[in-house]
Order: structure tokens, then C-alpha cells, then sequence
């Protein structure tokens, strides 16, 4: 399982309640450009019209400026390949006050690309400095474990 391409700013701005696998519908030359790395998730968010899951606000750049359509828009909305039970379970945090449903990463999986999308609840900005904290004194720990276990 190869990871193209990351969601950097999401378990920064969201805390990760539940994740789910997607199999996401591209063209061939945004598959191509995925594999290549030159897509973006930051900003995105996954939206559910009707019985339909959808990747909105992510954009996946050209491949081969010459290769791709002319009126080729790069952050259009992607249809999201989900079960009806996961469906159900996103438009259920969709409806829940403080819920999202975002995406995490873009994988492969036996020569698929698919999509990591969680469910998340946004942190606040004291939640933020809370985990900065944390990152910081479990580094500082380990680094003093290093240090007393050298000769």
C-alpha cells in the first residue's frame, strides 16, 4: 500500500473519531497525476447529496498540460465509491452539530486509487497547544531515555 498523497493539516485541525476506506472515480489522466503526487487534500471535505458521498474542494492537478481537456477544472467534485451502511454513516455526521466528514490520504490498494475519509470533530485552538504540548514532552522523553541508555 503506497500513500500518494496527505492530508497534513487534518489530525492538526480535527480529532479523528472513526475512518473509513473509499474507492474514489478519476479519469485516467487524474489517476496518473495522483500516482505522480500532484493532487491536494488540505481544504477538502467530503459531502453527501442524496445517496451520493463526494470529495469536494480537493484538487488534482494536470498530468500532461497537452493530454488533459481543455475545460478540465482540477478541484471539480469526485464521486466516492461507499457501502450503503458507510454512506448512512456519514450522512449521519454530517447531521450531527460539530461532525465532518474529511479526507485523510489518497492510497493505492491492489492498483486502486482509494481515499481515507474520517469523521472528525474540529479541535479548538486550546485542544491545538494541548497536543503541541504532548509532542513536545514525549519527544523530550525520549530523548532522555536515548541519552541514559547510551555508554
Amino acid at each position: 500500500m503506497r500513500e500518494y498523497v496527505r492530508n497534513k493539516k487534518a489530525t492538526h485541525d480535527f480529532s479523528i473519531l472513526e475512518t473509513l476506506e473509499a474507492g474514489i472515480v478519476l479519469a485516467g489522466f487524474e489517476v496518473k497525476a495522483v500516482r505522480r503526487g500532484s493532487a491536494k487534500l488540505e481544504g477538502a471535505r467530503v459531502v453527501v447529496r442524496g445517496k451520493e458521498a463526494w470529495l469536494v474542494g480537493a484538487a488534482i492537478h494536470r498530468y500532461q498540460a497537452a493530454n488533459t481537456p481543455a475545460n478540465y477544472d482540477p478541484e471539480r467534485p469526485r464521486k466516492l465509491l461507499l457501502n450503503k451502511r458507510e454512506l448512512e454513516r456519514l450522512a449521519d455526521a454530517e447531521r450531527t452539530k460539530g461532525l465532518t466528514a474529511i479526507p485523510l490520504s489518497l492510497y493505492d490498494k491492489y492498483g486502486h486509487v482509494k481515499a481515507a475519509v474520517a469523521i472528525a470533530r474540529g479541535k479548538k485552538k486550546a485542544d491545538k497547544r494541548e497536543d503541541i504540548r504532548r509532542r513536545v514532552m514525549e519527544r523530550d522523553a525520549e530523548r532522555a531515555f536515548k541519552r541514559s541508555v547510551r555508554f
